[in-house]
């Protein structure tokens, strides 16, 4: 599918002209595409960059109207938000007696490295269905599916999300590789996709270059080259279409 195609089929809202505008208006910085850089968020009740808040808000106004509430459970999120996300795991595995490699390859079934999480974008949402009760870990595709509390949501946002400008970056497709099936994850697509663009530009080893990152021992530079590959590339084809 060509970027034209793209755009007039699967977001609808917005035309190809605007489009080409925004890949050739916007530059990101590496720590903006990395999480170290402050964002201009739309709102603290929607922490996403300026334009994808605006479309997020038209998204769950809308949503609201036919009995599902979009409620964020995560949008941006900062670097070191994300490098205590990782310690943090990290530490509880090695304490389960997970070794080092096994540790990491646990982790990265639904967590990012630091400086490589799409949150650090301003651009991706973490959504359940508000109108439910919340109860333990939400964020499971069990409860997204068959007779769970967010199975409405789901087959909503299926229907309507990309409409809006949002694509679910970690789909159910066998064929894909790296994180795990998150129903619940979205990423909006016009500002996603130039900054994937960019992202790929980065040299992933000194990206990474941090103090106090737990197992960093063990991200060789193989582990980093199938880590960009497979994790960071691994999301729907629409959101690869540059």
């Amino acid at each position: 599918m060509n970027r034209k195609t793209f755009l007039t089929t699967s977001l609808g809202l917005l035309g190809a002209t605007t489009w080409s505008k925004t890949i050739v208006k916007e530059k990101y910085t590496s720590d903006q595409l990395i999480g170290k850089e402050s964002l201009k968020l739309y709102s603290h009740k929607t922490p996403l960059l300026t334009n994808a808040g605006i479309a997020f808000e038209k998204m769950r106004k809308d949503a609201l109207k036919e009995g599902v509430e979009l409620k964020i459970i995560s949008a941006y999120r900062s670097y070191d938000q994300q490098k205590n996300i990782w310690n943090r795991k990290f530490i509880n595995n090695k304490k389960a007696g997970l070794d080092s490699e096994d540790n990491i390859k646990k982790i990265i079934q639904y967590s990012t490295l630091p400086g490589t999480s799409r949150h650090h974008w301003g651009t991706d949402v973490d959504l359940i269905d508000g109108s439910k009760p919340q109860e333990g870990d939400v964020l499971i595709s069990e409860k997204f599916h068959q007779n769970g509390p967010y199975v409405v949501l789901r087959k909503w946002m299926d229907q309507h999300a990309v409409n809006y400008g949002f694509i679910r970056p970690y789909t159910n497709n066998s064929e894909r590789k790296g994180f795990y099936y998150e129903p619940w994850h979205y990423s909006y697509a016009p500002i996603a996709i130039p900054m994937l663009k960019a992202y790929s530009t980065l040299d992933l080893k000194k990206t990474l270059a941090t103090t106090n990152l737990e197992g960093s021992a063990s991200l060789s530079k193989q582990f980093l080259k199938k880590y960009f590959v497979e994790n960071i590339l691994g999301v729907a084809k629409e959101l690869k279409a540059f």
